[in-house]
């Protein structure tokens, strides 16, 4: 009998120290950081700061965010890679980092291996903008004057690399011209220098070009998505605008360490899909040009591996500088 007492004495003990474990692995941080590697008032910054409340609610503890521009973005994967492995670093990642960069330059980190992806939160496609004292209307226009400007008509991206950086070598690939690309630290400087006049043009994400649109500091000429955006009725496709073949869009996700216990991954998984699922978030976010993506962490992982078999096929014939 004094050994069924000990046995079930130690089993009762172990009980409670696995149900200890599990709990403190589920433990969320006091406060948890969204990490971007764009500069503040780009639109990974925006979308980030609209979420990041709601995932407060959702997780009931501080979530901020910080910024870590540089390397397209590799620099913020690369901390949050490499960081504590507690819950307290999240990588709020735009798709190019994840699926353009490790075709065109040498990462720091490998997203695949070093990191997992933890939630799906948005897609988008990008808006090309001109100068608005700029005469042309439309791509057809401003692709002639490329043809006979070779290397004199500009566009900005948010470094080398990123989609919007892509989005104009393609253009540049489907017309035959010769674009000058300058990079920036994100989003935000590029659309600065495209109001003052130092840059031609930009593709920037349709949610942040909005604004701008409608205030009329920028023109624009076309959406890189295959339908019209109902944010923007009046602009037409790159297809209708007569570019073949011509489709870009991308989307946010946010990514944690490998080492990240998995009970505390999938609470972080349950906080995102809550959080998005939130009306009032969800149509700041439709307003705003993004549209909301829920699902499993392992949708991520199938889309990022699709389109970096499919950019890798692209950066092949084109030039990266």
């Amino acid at each position: 009998m004094n050994r069924l007492n000990r046995l079930r004495r130690t089993l009762v003990i172990a009980g409670v120290a696995l149900g200890s474990g599990l709990l403190h692995a589920q433990q969320v941080p006091a406060s948890v950081k969204l990490i971007v590697g764009y500069a503040a008032g780009g639109p990974v910054d925006q979308a980030a700061r609209q979420i990041a409340p709601a995932l407060s609610r959702e997780l009931g503890t501080t979530v901020l965010v910080e910024n870590r521009p540089g390397a397209n973005a590799t620099t913020a994967g690369d901390g949050v890679a490499k960081g504590p492995a507690d819950g307290s670093l999240l990588w709020f990642a735009a798709s190019p980092t994840v699926t353009i960069s490790p075709n065109v330059q040498k990462m720091p980190f490998e997203p695949t291996r070093d990191l997992q992806a933890i939630a799906p939160v948005l897609s988008y496609y990008n808006v090309l903008v001109i100068n608005k004292d700029l005469p042309f209307k439309s791509v057809r226009e401003l692709v002639d004057h490329a043809r006979a400007n070779p290397g004199k008509v500009s566009y900005g991206s948010a470094g080398v690399g990123g989609s919007n950086h892509l989005s104009g070598e393609l253009l540049a690939a489907r017309t035959g011209t010769k674009l000058l690309h300058v990079p920036y630290k994100g989003n935000a400087p590029a659309m600065t220098d495209v109001i003052g006049g130092q840059l031609t043009m930009m593709f920037d994400i349709i949610s942040t070009a909005r604004g701008f649109i409608a205030s009329e500091k920028v023109r624009a000429i076309a959406v890189t998505s295959p339908a019209r955006n109902p944010s923007l009725p009046n602009v037409p496709t790159m297809t209708e605008s007569g570019i073949a073949d011509y489709e870009v869009g991308g989307w946010f996700a946010v990514y944690a360490s490998a080492q990240l216990p998995k009970p505390l991954a999938a609470r972080y998984t349950q906080a995102f899909a809550n959080a998005l699922k939130d009306a009032e978030l969800k149509n700041k976010l439709e307003a705003a040009g993004f549209e909301p993506w829920l699902g499993a962490p392992d949708a991520v992982d199938a889309r990022a591996k699709k389109e970096r078999a499919m950019w890798a096929t692209v950066t092949k014939d084109i030039k990266v500088e």
